[in-house]
C-alpha cells in the first residue's frame, strides 16, 4: 500500500548546471524538493516509484538503472535512477533513456542521495484517460508492502504572457485548486480534475497526479504544501503525503 508520496515540478531548470546564472531563482523550490523526499525516507518504503510525464515514445516503466541525461540543454551532465540504491549495478545501461521529467527526478534523487529503498520509473502520456491513470496508480499500491511514489509534473503553463502557454485567465484558479488537493491530500478532488482543461493549460502533471490519486484511495494519508510559485509564468508545487 502507499505510505508516502511528495509532488515535485520537473522543470529541467530545477538542475542548476542547466539553470546556469538563474540557478538561484529555484533554490527554495530545491530546498522544498529536499524537504518532501526527506518525508518518503522517513517512510521507510519497500519500493519508490517515480511518476512523471512522457512523449508518447517514452510512456511505461523504466527499471532502476536506467540513464538519463542533460546533454541536449548543453550540459554534461548524465544520471540514472536510483543510482545509489541498493543493487543498482553502475556498469549496465538501461536501452531507452528516461523522460526529461524522469532525469529531473533522478537528479533529485542524487542530490539527496537516496538509498532507502530500490527505485523504478514509470512515463505517463500527457492525454493518458483519467481511468487509466487511477488503475495505474492502483496497480503501483499493490506492488509491495510498504510504496512511496515521487511524484513529478508541473501545474499550468499559462500564468504570464510570458509564460510558454501565454495568459489564460483559467490558469491561476486551476492551479489553486490543484495547490488545494495536493496540499491537503485530497484524492475525491484529485480524481476530479478536468483533464481536457489541463491538457489545454499545459499542465503537464495533471496524469502523474490521477496516478497518485489512484494509489492514495483508502491510505488515508495527509498532506502538506511546501511550495507553490510560478515563476517563469508556470505553476510549480511540491507537496509531501504521508
Amino acid at each position: 500500500m502507499l505510505v508516502a508520496a511528495a509532488v515535485c515540478p520537473c522543470p529541467p531548470l530545477l538542475v542548476p548546471e542547466v539553470a546556469a546564472g538563474a540557478a538561484p531563482e529555484l533554490d527554495t523550490a530545491r530546498a522544498a524538493c529536499e524537504d518532501a523526499l526527506g518525508v518518503l525516507a522517513a517512510a521507510r518504503p519497500d519500493r519508490l516509484i517515480v511518476v512523471g510525464p512522457a512523449e508518447p515514445s517514452g510512456r511505461g516503466p523504466y527499471p532502476e538503472g536506467s540513464h538519463g541525461s542533460f546533454r541536449g540543454f548543453g550540459v554534461d551532465l548524465d544520471v540514472r535512477l536510483g543510482e545509489h540504491g541498493p543493487g543498482v549495478d553502475s556498469s549496465e545501461t538501461s536501452a531507452r533513456e528516461l523522460p526529461l521529467s524522469l532525469a529531473v527526478a533522478a537528479w533529485l534523487l542524487r542530490r539527496t542521495d537516496w538509498s532507502y529503498a530500490p527505485v523504478e520509473g514509470l512515463g505517463v502520456e500527457e492525454r493518458l484517460s483519467v481511468e487509466r491513470c487511477l488503475r495505474a496508480g492502483e496497480d503501483i499500491a499493490a506492488r509491495a508492502g510498504r510504496v512511496a511514489l515521487l511524484v513529478m509534473g508541473d501545474a499550468s503553463a499559462c500564468r504570464t504572457v510570458k509564460a510558454p502557454g501565454y495568459l489564460d485567465e483559467r490558469a491561476a484558479e486551476f492551479d489553486a485548486g490543484v495547490a488545494r488537493a495536493l496540499g491537503t491530500a485530497d484524492v475525491a478532488a484529485l480524481k476530479a480534475l478536468d483533464a481536457d482543461l489541463a491538457y489545454e493549460l499545459k499542465a503537464s502533471g495533471r496524469a502523474s497526479w490521477h496516478v497518485l490519486a489512484g494509489a492514495a484511495e483508502g491510505a488515508g494519508l495527509g498532506g502538506a504544501l511546501l511550495y507553490e510559485d510560478a515563476p517563469y509564468g508556470v505553476g510549480y508545487l511540491v507537496t509531501a503525503w504521508s
